[in-house]
């Protein structure tokens, strides 16, 4: 379990995020189309997961830009955009933002965050996924996390990019 807040209140989530140098967990997520992606879905790329609480959010929506701003040149990575949000949701986000070739994937039909351990099961945000950042590699190792501790703070963009190497 790892504590974290939002804007100074302590909440805490179902788990602790994947271990650096393990395998990262199975998982199976809803695209916009309704239609389910794996790890394996991605096949040999790096993955940059970007959890968050719901792209509704302003942090949240940066972070989405900004991941997807920052990776874009980049051929051997996708970055996943991550939250408990209805599918629907996250394309309604990015029509109106004129994102396109991201990757906005919910845990509906998912027990994803529980599988990563960023299930909030408390406080006002309870049910919803922390903010966190999980890095794997092509084989799906993990090379970096972090779990943000308040949920209102962006994430650490420079770390999480240096571990893409």
């Amino acid at each position: 379990m790892a504590t974290i807040t939002l804007k100074g209140n302590p909440c805490t989530t179902s788990g602790s995020l994947p271990v650096a140098g393990t395998s990262a967990p199975p998982l199976t997520l809803t695209r916009p189309d309704l239609s389910e992606v794996t790890l394996a879905s991605f096949g040999s790329l790096k993955k940059l997961l970007n959890v968050f609480p719901s792209i509704d959010t302003s942090v949240c929506a940066m972070s989405v830009r900004t991941f997807n701003q920052k990776v874009a040149a980049r051929a051997d990575t996708v970055v996943l955009n991550i939250s408990a949000d209805l599918p629907f949701a996250a394309s309604r986000f990015c029509g109106a933002e004129g994102l396109t070739g991201v990757e906005t994937l919910s845990t509906f039909r998912s027990s994803f965050p529980k599988d990563y351990g960023v299930l909030i099961v408390d406080g006002p945000l309870a049910g919803l996924c922390s903010r966190a950042v999980i890095v794997l590699d092509g084989a799906n190792r993990v090379l970096y996390t972090e779990q943000v501790t308040e949920i209102v703070q962006e994430p650490d963009y420079a770390h999480a990019l240096a571990a893409l190497g």
